[in-house]
């Protein structure tokens, strides 16, 4: 997880900090053919977990995480150490804290699971950053395999409507304002679960649109966005919506401010304003039209009266009662500990697996502290997003489409907690690894 440089022998030893002096025990092996063959080897497993994480069972994508996990650790006893980096510096801080929470936890067998799973994934992203860092052309590779992906979930979603909807009915709450909404799952056998992993993808699809320069691609990005939104759209997930509108509006808007840069003042200040007003006015228009569109907005105004949103209110207000009872370090880390602890709090027949909240998730696992580190993990990479609006670099565009997938991810997770689901959180730890190794991070690293 160090930001290391790819093209230094690093720093002096005495200028490494100590949790990584570790790294680089075994740089005599980098120039041997193991050394040569690891941004490779890391490649071609980073790309079968990517394009599989909808398709893989959940034991393939447990073996692909772990392969990910030992391919970094390899490469960081091959390659001496840098500095650490803002992301990388507050995701150490988010483990010191799950590693506290751990060992006050009433529960801490369940909560030692939580935080082996936390590790996994900070090793998917740590090979990832060292990867993008030492070749960033894989960052098209590995776009292309997680679009080849969801280009095909979306197919298989879309085909769903046009099939035996009997399947689909089971997902239509008979309590809800939204009664009788059909809403594709694909293979995720779950509608919000579809709409949170095509949620961060994209953006992504849309600035490979404009990066890729041959025709097939553009037209391979192209296909992806439009049948991905109509199949994100179908879930009729109202969390999935709203960080859909976050998502492209957040992309527009830096996408504008990126191409207009060199125009007049005026123009800069006024063009996206006008571009806003005649995007809200066309969503108000179809979301007044549109009647299974208008019926499931309707349902966030609901309150208590419509059941999805009853069973949030009863399940935040649980969870708020065990941040109450232990607001310093949580109950510790993972779903595990959750299921053991919420039971004390719930009300009748309102079962839960999660805190339903990111915000309350982090909070309830890690206390204050843990919401805090996360908050700051969150400003630190929406900061060095931001950088890019205006630089020239090969990296702007994907830090672009990160800082959107971050903002989608954000608006969507206020009211749910599907991103700790790996199909969903792997490509967050993508966009993170993008924006870690960008060239304002970079000298952040040394």
């Amino acid at each position: 997880m160090s930001s290391t440089s790819p093209t230094a022998l690093g720093p002096a030893s005495g200028s490494v900090p100590w949790l990584l002096r570790w790294q680089g025990l075994l740089a005599g092996w980098a120039a041997g053919p193991l050394g040569r063959r690891l941004p490779l080897l890391a490649g071609l497993v980073l790309c079968a977990l990517m394009a599989g994480l909808p398709l893989v069972t959940r034991t393939g994508l447990s073996l692909l995480i772990t392969a990910a996990g030992l391919l970094w650790l390899l490469w960081a006893l091959c390659t001496p150490a840098g500095r650490i980096g803002p992301i990388s510096g507050w995701l150490l801080v988010m483990l010191g804290v799950s590693v506290l929470a751990t060992g006050f936890s009433p529960v801490p067998a369940a909560a030692a699971n939580g935080l082996i799973k936390l590790l996994s994934y900070l090793g998917v992203y740590a090979l990832m950053r060292q990867l993008l860092a030492t070749a960033p052309p894989w960052w098209d590779r590995i776009t292309a395999c997680l679009l080849g992906g969801s280009l095909l979930v979306s197919v298989i979603g879309i085909r769903q409507l046009y099939a035996d909807s009997s399947a689909l009915a089971r997902w239509s709450d008979p309590n809800s304002v939204a009664q009788g909404t059909v809403r594709i799952y694909s293979t995720l056998d779950n509608p919000n679960l579809l709409a949170g992993y095509l949620l961060p993808i994209l953006p992504i699809a849309v600035v490979a649109l404009l990066r890729w320069q041959r025709l097939s691609a553009r037209l391979f990005a192209l296909t992806t966005a439009v049948l991905g939104s109509a199949a994100l759209v179908l879930t009729y997930s109202r969390g999935g919506w709203l960080g859909l509108v976050a998502a492209y509006g957040v992309l527009a808007v830096l996408l504008l401010l990126r191409f207009t840069r060199h125009w007049p003042v005026f123009w800069r200040r006024v063009f996206p304003l006008l571009l806003m007003v005649l995007a809200g006015l066309v969503l108000a228009v179809a979301i007044a039209k549109v009647e299974p569109l208008r019926v499931r907005v309707m349902s966030l105004g609901a309150g208590r009266e419509d059941s999805s949103n009853n069973f949030r209110i009863n399940v935040w207000m649980a969870a708020i009662e065990m941040i109450k009872d232990r607001p310093w370090l949580g109950i510790g880390p993972g779903n595990s500990a959750f299921n053991l602890i919420y039971p004390l709090y719930q009300q009748p027949k309102f079962n839960a697996l999660s805190a339903y909240s990111i915000p309350l998730e982090l909070a309830v696992e890690g206390g204050i502290p843990g919401l805090l580190a996360g908050l700051g993990l969150l400003v630190a990479s929406v900061r060095l997003g931001l950088t890019q609006v205006r630089a020239n670099g090969h990296q702007a565009l994907p830090a672009l489409a990160a800082v959107a997938v971050i903002a989608g991810l954000a608006v969507q997770g206020v009211t749910d907690t599907i991103f700790f689901r790996p199909e969903v959180q792997l490509s967050g730890w993508f966009c993170l690894a993008t924006l870690s190794t960008l060239p304002a991070a970079a000298r952040a690293d040394g």
